[in-house]
């Protein structure tokens, strides 16, 4: 992985199925931070694809992320299968024929099975489709070319509806992303980067003969973040993914009551010993939660902040 915001998701759909190690060990080394496996059931869209099989299958040579995405009329009757071929988030889509109850019923299957659940967005369907699933959802998937079909046309028309997708988790600091698939490569990253997405769903763009895949996975990112800093940021890089803050130090106990109260709003801690170990003494703790949501967890739980970060 890169130090950077965003993160990319190789499309296996463009993928050589009938040498998947070898294309999995080159995505891996390459720098891919997941793989996206769409199954459509030639129904819900023309293309007819693969099933948890397959999925079980990846899980076996990878251990990157599995991100499957159902593009199918009855997705509600694939997810246990799923959930136990090994997927790491399942993302279903809202226009499929099935009832409200039980898209919300799946959804709660993937969460409490501890992944990620989803919902997908056709190019045509508008964000406030999902506002009744809100409080389900970890994942958005905003789709913004025609799925299924031959040649993926990226429709700028649409890219608003990243930062829409956003919306849903205002006031939620953690645990929930925004996915961004149809068209996505070097042409477009900029773009959706500067929109707030979180996952690049990229698939031909990296299989295209001649393409070096390594060097595809880094100008993604790379100008993605560049578009991230230019219209979020205005002119600040993103935080990086993996950096984490520390937001106190204290002595040990309440510094785990503390990491409780904190990961009880939804944010994950790390406590780690201020020195080392010294037999009879009980060194102070220094609580940790990601950076990106340590603007938060200070003001909600009245942390206060560095001198250097005060407002003058």
């Amino acid at each position: 992985m890169t130090g950077g915001r965003a993160r990319l998701a190789a499309g296996m759909l463009e993928a050589d199925f009938g040498n998947l190690y070898r294309v999995v060990r080159k995505l891996e080394r390459a720098g891919a931070d997941r793989l996206h496996l769409d199954i459509m059931d030639g129904h819900f869209v023309p293309g007819l694809t693969f099933g948890p099989d397959v999925v079980r299958g990846l899980r076996r040579l990878t251990r990157l992320p599995l991100d499957v995405h159902l593009l199918v009329d009855r997705p509600s009757a694939l997810v246990d299968a799923l959930i136990a071929a090994g997927a790491d988030s399942i993302t279903l889509h809202v226009e499929a024929p099935e009832p409200p109850e039980r898209i919300r019923e799946a959804l709660g299957a993937v969460r409490r099975a501890g992944l990620g659940p989803g919902l997908a967005l056709l190019p045509d369907t508008p964000v406030t489709a999902l506002a009744p699933f809100r409080d389900a959802l970890d994942v958005v998937l905003v789709l913004l070319a025609d799925p299924g079909a031959p040649a993926q046309r990226f429709r700028r028309e649409l890219a608003g509806k990243v930062a829409d997708a956003r919306e849903l988790f205002a006031g939620r600091p953690h645990g929930w992303e925004v996915q961004v698939g149809g068209g996505i490569g070097r042409e477009t990253a900029e773009i959706v980067g500067g929109l707030g997405a979180d996952i690049l769903i990229v698939g031909s763009a990296l299989f295209e003969r001649g393409h070096d895949i390594a060097r595809e996975i880094r100008l993604v990112k790379a100008l993605a973040d560049e578009g991230w800093t230019r219209e979020i940021g205005h002119g600040e890089p993103p935080i990086p993914r993996e950096s984490w803050s520390v937001v106190a130090t204290l002595p040990h106990p309440d510094a785990d009551e503390l990491s409780r109260t904190i990961e009880r709003a939804g944010i994950p801690t790390l406590v780690l010993r201020t020195g080392p170990f010294i037999p009879g003494a009980d060194a102070e703790r220094v609580v940790m939660v990601p950076a990106s949501a340590e603007v938060f967890t200070r003001k909600r739980f009245g942390l206060g902040f560095a001198e250097e970060d005060e407002e003058p």
